[in-house]
């Protein structure tokens, strides 16, 4: 039986992935992608765990997923911990991020290595652009007022992050994650990108329609601005973990067609 990759990103959505991938080894070399090698990055308030799910399932669709961690303390340290993950991969890369590693897929992705760049409900600033300006001339999300500092760090309190950060999560699930959330400097967000990876290479973007963190007509523009394959998911902020499988789907097409 052939499957091409809409057939297997269909399934992916259906949530039958697995049942696909008890097929023949024949199968499986039919539906090897092009791009096999795809790169992570977690966003503020989370670490690398955030993508778990997503990465069993691209693992299960034959892609090799590399989730970086960086210290979510400025720009730069993101974007170099993100160059050293890239610089590893055996050949043509998607490069992901999530939140605020949007920025930091914005100016990483100009790697050579980089094929394609995957925004999901991400900041997507365009060289030497004000992020924190252009997020003004939208509503202010609500999860904004939920961060509360301390020495120099911040996170966002237990309401805001159940709330406003992981709004369709189970409780008890969020609960947990509000507990492992990264704590971000205070100079996290405000750095700039020097280059727009987006305006040369391909891109996609999942934008969530019921985030708080970021206003999500401000994700649409951004999504626009950039001319990216774009998909609404009717998700909080944390689309990754409540929707893997349609963020696995969209990453499986920036992956490309079949080889």
């Amino acid at each position: 039986m052939m499957i091409n990759r809409r057939t297997f990103s269909t399934a992916l959505v259906a949530g039958v992935a697995t049942s696909i991938l008890a097929g023949s080894h024949k199968t499986r070399a039919q539906t090897a992608p092009k791009v096999r090698n795809v790169v992570l990055v977690h966003g503020a308030y989370a670490d690398g765990s955030c993508w778990s799910e997503v990465v069993g399932l691209l693992q299960q669709a034959g892609l090799n997923a590399t989730v970086v961690q960086h210290p979510l303390t400025t720009l730069e340290a993101g974007v170099e911990a993100t160059r050293r993950a890239i610089t590893l991969q055996d050949g043509p890369t998607v490069l992901v991020g999530h939140s605020f590693a949007g920025m930091i897929v914005t100016e990483a992705g100009m790697d050579p290595k980089v094929s394609s760049l995957v925004y999901v409900a991400a900041r997507a600033p365009d060289a030497g652009e004000d992020y924190t300006a252009l997020a003004k001339t939208f509503a202010a999300p609500p999860a904004s007022a939920g961060l509360v500092w301390s020495a120099g760090y911040g996170k966002l309190g237990e309401e805001a992050f159940l709330r406003d950060f992981a709004g369709d999560i189970p409780r008890g699930k969020a609960r947990i994650l509000y507990a492992v959330q990264g704590p971000i400097s205070d100079k996290l967000f405000t750095g700039k990108t020097t280059q727009a990876a987006w305006r040369s290479k391909p891109s996609w973007y999942a934008v969530s329609t019921e985030d708080r963190t970021i206003n999500p007509d401000l994700e649409r523009f951004m999504a626009k601005r950039m001319n990216a394959k774009t998909i609404e998911v009717k998700a909080s902020h944390l689309s990754l973990i409540s929707h893997p499988h349609e963020i696995a789907q969209l990453i499986s097409q920036a992956a490309g067609p079949l080889s």
